[in-house]
């Protein structure tokens, strides 16, 4: 039996229609490729800055990450880096957080935007040591490692002499105030534990060392009853009269003047009776030696 030109082509539109079915079906059922490898780059920027803005800090370091692998340079790829350490900050990624504004002043350090990048970075070091465990407790800023809030310090010390008309400048500027109040307490409540212990002279010093590296604090008064304290019972007559005199000129209300001060131990040694206690006792022989 002959075929007819007819069939054959009939035959063939049949199969093609059959390849093409069977490709929309694998295309339908296989494996979508994710929007973050296809969006164009602006579109892209505004999937992640509608998360950062929504709050939902994963999606939008997610997105900002694959635009700055995928367009590595440009405008929008240096917004990015910085909306991502703010991403990262906001979800308590820390150290990614830091690292990804270092590498952006390293990359752009005369960007428009570098103070912003300063200050971000004296905002992940204040906030890097307040965890949830210490939020619930209301633990005192300076009863904890005072590595993260010195180096806070030193963040937002360096926006402002770089950048003293900066925005973030004024934020900056009361951020330090408390940081200072806090390192200066911490100080304290360490010259403290060295009274209990009966490490005068330790006290003594890190008193005068209070005042010399925290000047101007909430805790300057506190500082001069504590070497006056440590002289008192060092017998140092008149090293006690000379705090006492500074004293009564300065904070002529502080307790220490009238007998009641300090008031029983140390915040340091209620809180933590025990542990670094070999720590604090290495450090009080060194403040000995000074």
């Amino acid at each position: 039996m002959t075929r007819t030109p007819g069939f054959a082509r009939l035959a063939l539109l049949l199969v093609m229609a059959f390849v093409l079915a069977l490709g929309a079906g694998c295309s339908r059922f296989g494996k979508k490729e994710p929007e973050t490898e296809t969006l164009p780059v602006d579109q892209l920027y505004q999937e992640a800055n509608q998360s950062l803005r929504n709050g939902n800090w994963s999606r939008a370091s997610n997105y900002y990450t694959r635009l700055i692998a995928r367009f590595p340079y440009g405008e929008y790829t240096e917004q990015a880096q910085l909306d991502l350490a703010y991403a990262q900050f906001k979800a308590g990624n820390y150290e990614n957080a830091t690292s990804t504004i270092d590498r952006y002043i390293r990359t752009y350090p005369a960007h428009r935007h570098i103070d912003y990048a300063y200050y971000l970075r004296g905002l992940v070091n204040f906030n890097r040591e307040n965890t949830f465990l210490e939020r619930v407790a209301r633990l005192d800023m300076s009863q904890r490692d005072q590595e993260s809030p010195r180096q806070s310090f030193n963040d937002f010390l360096l926006l402002i002499q770089r950048y003293p008309n900066s925005r973030y400048a004024a934020d900056a500027r009361q951020r330090m105030v408390y940081l200072r109040n806090e390192l200066a307490r911490h100080d304290l409540n360490v010259g403290l534990y060295y009274l209990d212990r009966g490490a005068y002279v330790a006290a003594a010093n890190r008193g005068k060392a209070l005042l010399q590296d925290y000047p101007n604090s909430e805790l300057d008064g506190d500082a001069i009853a504590l070497m006056g304290e440590s002289y008192v019972r060092l017998g140092e007559e008149t090293l006690a009269a000379d705090a006492r005199r500074v004293l009564e000129l300065n904070h002529p209300g502080h307790p220490w003047l009238r007998g009641d001060w300090p008031r029983g131990e140390s915040v340091w040694r209620s809180l933590v009776p025990f542990s670094g206690e070999r720590e604090v006792r290495t450090s009080a022989l060194e403040d000995e030696d000074d």
